[in-house]
C-alpha cells in the first residue's frame, strides 16, 4: 500500500511539472513583474507557448533552464 501511495505522489508531482504556468506564475516563479515576462516573450528572449492564439504559457522545466542563465548573465555583468 505504501508503494501504490508513492508511486501516486510521484505521478501528481509529474503532472504538476508538465501542467504550463500563465504569465502571472510564471514571473513569480522567476522572481519579476509580468511586464517583465511580456517584455521578453515580445523580444523571443524566453522560452513560451502560445495557446488559443494570445495566451501564453510556459513549461516550468524550460523556465528552469531560463532562470539558471539569466542569474548566471546577472553574475557576470
Amino acid at each position: 500500500m505504501t508503494e501504490s501511495i508513492i508511486e501516486e505522489e510521484g505521478l501528481t508531482s509529474l503532472v504538476k511539472e508538465e501542467i504550463p504556468l500563465t504569465v502571472k506564475e510564471a514571473a513569480k516563479f522567476l522572481g519579476v513583474s509580468p511586464q517583465t515576462v511580456y517584455l521578453w516573450v515580445e523580444r523571443k528572449q524566453i522560452p513560451h507557448l502560445r495557446v488559443m492564439g494570445r495566451n501564453i504559457r510556459f513549461l516550468k522545466p524550460e523556465l528552469v533552464s531560463f532562470r539558471a542563465s539569466f542569474k548566471q548573465e546577472m553574475e557576470n555583468a
